[in-house]
């Protein structure tokens, strides 16, 4: 866990390429937990970039050379981010995708709970409540 108290799947640094028009890639330090992938500027973890998993699309374009291995997460609003890390590491597109379909789970079932909850009458509810 982090010092926040929240659960940390993976912790350790991948490149992300830059917006900019030239496109450098950037070393970042990168915490993944089961709300959001952290992606902070330097070492110090002072300034950070939180992208939450509910605003990702999908982990698409997964890629290895000798070298990296890249990937591009796709965000709900079609915005691409690429990212790329040695392939000594483990793997940072898989873990992302496995944090994201985890919580996609977690929400899918939220939202049927939910449902379920809202549909019963209030009867219904009475006999649930006595059983043991």
């Amino acid at each position: 866990t982090t010092g926040s108290g929240i659960e940390m799947l993976k912790m350790g640094d991948m490149e992300k390429r830059s917006d900019s028009f030239l496109q450098f890639w950037k070393k970042k330090t990168c915490v993944l937990t089961k709300d959001s992938l952290n992606i902070y500027a330097d070492v110090k973890r002072s300034k950070v970039k939180e992208l939450k998993l509910q605003s990702i699309k999908k982990v698409d374009c997964v890629e290895r050379t000798d070298k990296f291995m890249y990937f591009t997460i796709v965000t709900k609003d079609d915005k691409e981010i690429d990212f790329r890390y040695s392939v000594e590491q483990a793997c940072w597109h898989a873990e992302i995708t496995l944090a994201l379909i985890n919580y996609q789970n977690r929400e899918a079932v939220q939202d049927f709970k939910t449902r379920q909850d809202e549909s019963a009458s209030p009867g219904q509810e009475r006999r649930m409540a006595r059983a043991p």
